[in-house]
């Protein structure tokens, strides 16, 4: 602490003494000037690692010297004392982006705690997540190891979800901890998944809330209570991507309800999204609906019929909606969305699909500098906030906003980064998926893998009698053995979805409400 400068500017220096003994005693080196011009003068010569200055000086004002030093020194954190309790300064000085601000008179317990928050705060958090998280490790390994609801799984994953952004953003130890700690979670996890997902399926037995369930629990009772809805889908959206979003929405809504659902497997668009849309599991959209289903082989897209499964919804609750459709796959069509957004008006459901996030974790395996970009996950989560504040995302969200509509937004599964290659053989029909295989002829190690030998019991189409869907589990991704090395080099550390993972079946649901 011995190296670390202030500079103090008050014209009434003298009587400042016993705060800057007491600053002296503490450890820093403090400088002292009485006026404005000393101030910046001052700053051009020696380096400073804070400055502490009085509003109202003889000669330049402190806001004047405010100014001037910004555009010195900019990375230098200015404490502003002041007499005055005009907000008007406040709002000036404020706009200045001082560190903080105090009105006098001051005492020098007052100054030390604005000195340690721009100057130690960093640290200070780091070594308080470290003491708290060693103390919380054990009580969430408990957790882990006793878990047997799968409430107590969305307890433990948002738990781990809030020390993931709270390790990530400080200079800890801890945060391998945490990696390991999750790993070890989500084998847990997926060995719970094995246990009971079949059992999720049969008739009157007790299950969680699933993706054919979302929108007679979340959307319909909206509609049925007369409410303007928009029922906005990102595409491969975690819980934590949620909370990066999460202050930027805050802004707009209040956060009525929030909650997480468990995707269905496989955690892809074809199954989990479609059958968001259609409020049925996939084996009976494609029952039902054999034109609206798109199965493995076929070059069609896989959610080309969202718009027709969300009528046959509604059909089969007897309920007249009128709806728009919306997805977002560009900035084109997202701009054109903003441009237009008065036409919401004209529905009481708007369902708005952003594929964004989706499309980023796509391009990050196949181009190396956005796997640059988003090399962990706490760098996917940046990019991820990144676009929504300064894209058409934010705008979307101010015009619903101010329009008075209610938000429902989700997603139809997460994503993993993976790293552990698995082999599996599959005949050419067999799917490109790296965290789900579907065919005829697989040959792989049950050790390793959650199979479903009979797709019906668990909602699922069968293209063929013999069909077996395979899962793989943690952070596994499914590699021929043939072109083995180009797999697991080109795949490895990338993110994908289709599997068992905390991170792609348990995924938000957030009901919004307009400030």
């Amino acid at each position: 602490m011995s190296n670390i400068k202030i500079l103090w500017a008050d014209d009434e220096i003298d009587l400042l003494k016993p705060h800057i003994i007491f600053l002296t005693g503490k450890g820093y080196d403090v400088d002292t000037v009485t006026n404005g011009r000393d101030a910046i003068d001052a700053l051009e010569t020696a380096r400073y690692d804070l400055v502490i200055l009085d509003e109202n000086m003889p000669g330049i004002s402190g806001l004047e010297a405010l100014q001037r030093i910004k555009i010195a020194q900019p990375a230098v954190p200015v404490i502003m004392i002041t007499k005055s309790e005009e907000e008007n300064i406040m709002n000036q000085a404020i706009g200045s982006s001082i560190a903080d601000y105090l009105i006098k008179p001051v005492n020098p317990m007052q100054i030390l705690l604005s000195i340690k928050k721009n100057l130690h705060g960093e640290a200070l958090v780091a070594q308080k997540a470290t003491v708290d998280y060693r103390q919380e490790f054990i009580n969430i390994t408990s957790r882990i190891n006793s878990a047997t609801t799968i409430d107590d799984w969305y307890e433990i994953y948002t738990s781990l979800v809030r020390w993931e952004i709270t390790l990530a953003a400080t200079d800890t130890g801890m945060y391998n901890m945490l990696v390991t700690q999750r790993r070890e979670a989500n084998s847990a996890f997926a060995k719970f998944v094995r246990r009971n997902y079949e059992r999720w399926h049969v008739a009157g037995e007790p299950h969680p809330l699933r993706s054919d369930e979302i929108f007679k629990t979340a959307v319909l009772p909206l509609l049925d209570n007369g409410e303007k809805v928009c029922f906005v889908v990102i595409d491969n959206f975690r819980l934590d991507q949620w909370r990066t979003i999460q202050p930027a929405v805050s802004n707009l809504f209040n956060v009525e309800k929030e909650q997480l659902y468990t995707a269905l497997l496989p955690t892809t668009t074809q199954y989990a999204r479609n059958a968001i849309f259609s409020g049925l599991l996939p084996a009976k959209i494609k029952r039902l609906y054999p034109d609206l289903w798109i199965e493995q082989g076929d070059d069609d897209g896989k959610n080309i019929y969202e718009a027709p499964l969300v009528q046959t919804f509604f059909d089969r609750y007897r309920r007249r909606v009128h709806y728009s459709y919306n997805k977002i796959a560009d900035v084109d069509s997202g701009e054109k969305l903003v441009r237009n957004i008065d036409r919401l008006n004209d529905f009481q459901l708007n369902v708005v699909v952003l594929n964004f996030v989706d499309m980023l974790s796509h391009t990050r395996t196949e181009s190396k500098m956005i796997r640059e970009l988003a090399g962990s996950d706490a760098a996917y989560r940046d990019l991820t906030e990144s676009w929504f504040r300064n894209s058409y995302a934010l705008d979307l969200f101010r015009g619903m906003a101010a329009r008075g509509f209610k938000i429902v937004l989700t997603t139809d599964h997460g994503t993993i980064m993976v790293d552990n290659p698995i082999k599996i053989i599959g005949d050419k029909n067999t799917n490109t998926n790296l965290r789900y295989k579907l065919g005829k002829s697989l040959s792989y190690n049950p050790r390793q893998v959650y199979e479903i030998t009979r797709p019906d019991k668990v909602g699922l189409p069968s293209p063929n009698v013999s069909s077996t869907y395979v899962f793989a589990m943690n952070n596994d991704f499914f590699a021929y053995p043939n072109n083995y090395n180009h797999y697991v080099q080109y795949y490895g550390g990338t993110f994908q979805h289709g599997g068992i993972s905390m991170e792609e079946m348990l995924v938000p649901l957030v009901t919004l409400t307009p400030r």
